[in-house]
This record gives structure tokens, sequence and C-alpha cells, in this order.
């Protein structure tokens, strides 16, 4: 059955301040490749070739590779959960070339009338089995459909552990209603779909014959022709607001938006990366498959070359032990070099399975495989 839990994270701001899942953001912190209206020659996954498979609307073709995943040596942001760097090989792919839009999206809910995560009753009895034990059940005023939305409106900040400052449960925030039930996508359709959880993503997927990438796929596309980068646009950090919607000025104060944009930003709004997609770094951040664990990179080790990895079979996040997370990468419209750093390939966040916010979305992937299989 289909729950919504979402709003559990609005409870551990208040019960616990213990970190709230991805949502609240980490404490660390052309195009070369085929044209849309031509066929791919001789694309190759593996030893398999697949000949004059046509690109789908709206993607790009990432070839497969080796490269080095996770944390680069030159990279002064890079946290332990992305280390250490180790190889691997991708076979080839289409990602979509921006975030699911929500135009795309209301497609998909208008075909198939489904409900997200962020709009279904709560359930306590379900919700209480992912909250520290004797936790105490909250007001049925509180206990509302909702959504996490950044608080725009904070003057002065008495410590920067504490997320909930900066955060605030909104009651009927949801896709439609980005900023709570006043607001609305109107004119919006350009703009990536936020309010996302993973079930909402993988429901998406499935409507759509896609499938979400793994974390190696997204980093490979990322990556795009440049090899082993920090940036998808190279390593010069100083190209940053010329090439991601991130934050400038004192996090989470003072948003200078020298960038052009205070917030989230429509898709396309900065230049694609060497193969033609857009907007991997900033804007929002993007669910994967995987699961996240801090561990990971250190159990698989650096000896071999991993052959198009899938992720941990087990999450774990410390800072989260109640609740099993995936990973999201590129960071978001909130990133900022003092606070979070995640506008980097190699960055990684855990996200419980139901949490929504004003600052994630996804993107979408196919293999010729699948489009063989359709």
């Amino acid at each position: 059955m289909a729950r919504n839990r979402s709003n559990k994270n609005y409870l551990k701001c208040i019960h616990f301040n213990i970190e709230i899942t991805l949502l609240i953001l980490s404490i660390s912190i052309l195009p070369i490749g085929c044209k849309n209206d031509r066929s791919l020659q001789a694309k190759k996954t593996g030893n398999t070739n697949y000949e004059n498979i046509k690109t789908p609307k709206g993607m790009a073709w990432v070839p497969s590779k080796s490269f080095l995943m996770g944390a680069k040596d030159d990279d002064n942001y890079a946290m332990n959960r992305e280390k250490p760097a180790h190889r691997v090989v991708i076979d080839g792919f289409f990602i979509d070339e921006t975030e699911v839009t929500n135009k795309q999206f209301e497609r998909f809910i208008n075909t198939t009338s489904y409900v997200t995560v962020a709009e279904r009753a709560v359930d306590w009895e379900e919700m209480k089995k992912t909250l520290p034990p004797g936790t105490p059940r909250p007001h049925d005023s509180i206990l509302q459909p909702g959504s996490l939305v950044f608080n725009k409106n904070v003057n002065l900040v008495a410590n920067m552990g504490n997320y909930a400052q900066w955060w605030t449960w909104k009651i009927g925030a949801n896709w439609k209603h980005p900023q709570g039930p006043e607001s609305s996508i109107k004119g919006k359709e350009n703009y990536p779909v936020v309010h996302i959880a993973y079930e909402d993503a993988i429901a998406y997927c499935k409507w759509a014959n896609r499938r979400l990438p793994t974390e190696a796929e997204w980093e490979s596309a990322a990556q795009g022709s440049l090899g082993n980068s920090v940036f998808t646009w190279g390593n010069d950090f100083e190209k940053l607001n010329g090439n991601a919607n991130t934050w400038q000025g004192q996090f989470p104060i003072k948003n200078e938006a020298k960038d052009g944009f205070a917030f989230i930003a429509p898709i396309k709004s900065f230049p694609p990366n060497s193969i033609g997609i857009y907007d991997m770094l900033g804007n929002v951040w993007e669910i994967t498959s995987d699961l996240f664990n801090i561990n990971y990179y250190n159990e698989i080790g650096t000896s071999e070359i991993i052959s198009n990895p899938k992720g941990a079979n087990t999450s774990f996040n410390p800072n989260n032990p109640y609740e099993k997370e995936h990973i999201i990468k590129g960071g978001s419209f909130l990133c900022h070099a003092s606070y979070c750093a995640s506008f980097r390939i190699s960055a990684r966040m855990g996200s419980s399975f139901d949490s929504a916010s004003d600052h994630k979305g996804f993107r979408t992937v196919v293999t010729p495989k699948m489009l063989e299989n359709n």
C-alpha cells in the first residue's frame, strides 16, 4: 500500500534536532555525440553493437567508457564519503538532456491519475516505524500531507548545525504547489518538477519506459567527454556562476543571485556539458537508484576496475539510522562553498525514500536494449 511519511522530517526537526534527510542538505556540505533527429551509428555497450538506433527525443547519448569515479585529487571540497576514487567501466546509455519538467510530469499525472507521496494522507502507524522509539504522536493538525520548503526569510542563524532554521514544513506543498497551497506551477512548465520522492520517480519511470540512473551512470553522464574533472565544465571553480545555478552570498541569510537566479531556474538556463546535457550541477538534486552507504567506497576497494556498478547492497548513514536512503547527486540552487559545496560531480548525499522538498527532482535513462525490448 502506498504510504505518505514525508512529513516525519518535520517531526525530527521538532523532537530530535538530528540531521533531516537530504532535504536538509549535507553538513559537509557541443556537443559530442548524436543529435536527436538522426540515427546513432554503431553505438556500443560492452561487446554489442546497436546500429541505427535513433536517439529518443530530449535525450543524449553517453558512450561506453572507463573513468575515475569519486573524489579527484585536486578537489579541495571532497568528503570522505566520496573516497577513495575507483575506476569503473560503464556501458553506453541515453539520459535526459534536462531534469524532468513540470510539463512532462503533469502529462504523466493526467494519464495515470497518480498521487505523489507529498499529496497522500499520513499514516502515523507506518511513519513511527522509521522514527526513534518513543516519538510522541503529533497533533492531527500537523499530520497533514505536505513537504519541506526552504525558508526564504531567514535573517539570522544562531547555529549552522540547526537545519530547521532554514526549512519550513509546509502543509499543502507538493509538485503542483511548490511553495505551498497558494502557489502554482502556472507559467513554470519548463521548470524542473520538485517535491518528488523516490517512489514518485520510480512510478514516472515505469510509465515512460525509463529507469533512474545509477550513481556511476550519473557521473559518467556528468563527466561527458572531459575525462576525470571535478565539474561538468572542467576544473575551474571560478566558472561556477556561469555554468550552474547555485547560491552566492552568505548562506542561508543573503542570496546575491550573481548567476541570475535566486532560487530554482528553468531548464537550459545554463550551458550544457560537453555532450549536450544540462544542469547536472546545481538547480535541483537528482535522484539515483543506488542506496546511500557512507562506507561503500571503502568496502569495494580500488585494485580492480568495476563494471557497471549498482551501488551498495545496504543503506547506512549514522546521521539518519532509522531509515533507508538512496543517493542523490548534483547539488541544488542552495549549494554554497561555505556550507554544502555539492556542486561537484563526485558529491553524494543520502535521502530517505519518502522524502520530498522544493530542491529535489530527477532525470531518467534508457539503454539500447530497453529500447529494443519496447
